[in-house]
């Protein structure tokens, strides 16, 4: 039992652990949405968007978070204001503020001295390099996304399968597409510390979406979501140690390693049930 004792016996990796499972408690209960709602595309776009934000306010040494969530607003505003002037449908906004903010950012960080160790600490995280103030981050973090999830439960699931009928019921479909959109800025902003702004999108997607394959209620998925995340957290961890790689990349690949684990183990249950 060395090879689980030996690496979590120290205080710095029980902070990532700590740290990582909150963050997949925050991604695995928004992403659970975005999954559900086909919003995938707008989660990768989101988790470039920051990227200015967080470059300048590296550069300038103010807070990255305020940075994050500037860049963010900057972001979501240009693609509705895509979507009504140039009557182009949403997702050309979205690709074309995907491209320019990740460009943007990297431009700024270009600047920047250190240029390398920049990118690299802003796009793959420095998860080794948590503290505990970036734990408690990510504790209020998941916090409030769990509150506003657990209130605004029924217009996300209303939304999720029909915003007409959303809409016929005055749950106000656009104030509710607004929040899961600030919800999935808050997992993205609250876990780059942890995974990085690129690779927090795997927590995002790859547990949910693995969830989806084995449950059918949405509180379900969320749950096993939340369990498969954490476990990718786990092994991601221990394969880190002991092969010497990246802690961010190897924790978010085991996440979707899991996932085509379990479509493949679901495929012959699935074949037996249908007759074949």
């Amino acid at each position: 039992m060395d090879w689980l004792i030996e690496p979590l016996s120290q205080p710095f990796m029980q902070r990532v652990l700590l740290a990582g499972v909150l963050a997949v408690l925050t991604t695995s209960l928004i992403g659970t949405w975005v999954v559900l709602r086909g919003l995938t595309f707008m989660g990768d776009a989101l988790a470039h968007g920051v990227i200015p934000g967080i470059a300048l306010a590296f550069a300038l040494g103010f807070s990255l978070t305020l940075g994050a969530v500037g860049s963010a607003i900057l972001m979501t505003a240009g693609i509705g204001l895509v979507h009504r002037k140039a009557k182009l449908r949403e997702d050309a906004g979205i690709g074309l503020l995907f491209v320019g903010m990740l460009a943007l950012g990297v431009v700024i960080l270009s600047r920047l001295p250190n240029f390398s160790s920049s990118v690299s600490t802003i796009l793959f995280g420095d998860a080794l390099g948590v503290t505990w103030g970036d734990v408690q981050v990510q504790a209020v973090a998941a916090a409030v996304t769990l509150v506003l999830v657990a209130v605004f439960y029924r217009p996300f699931m209303v939304l999720s399968f029909n915003e007409q009928k959303a809409e016929l019921l005055g749950l106000r479909p656009g104030l509710s597409h607004i929040l899961m959109l600030g919800l999935l800025t808050l997992a993205i902003i609250s876990a780059f510390q942890t995974v990085g702004t690129l690779l927090v999108f795997a927590l995002i997607v790859a547990p949910p979406a693995a969830a989806s394959l084995v449950a059918r209620r949405v509180p379900t998925m969320m749950l096993t979501a939340t369990l498969l995340g954490s476990l990718s957290i786990l092994l991601g961890l221990l394969v880190s140690w002991h092969a010497n790689t990246a802690a961010g990349a190897t924790m978010a690949g085991m996440s979707v390693l899991l996932f085509f684990v379990i479509l493949a183990l679901r495929a012959p249950f699935r074949g037996r049930a249908d007759g074949r």
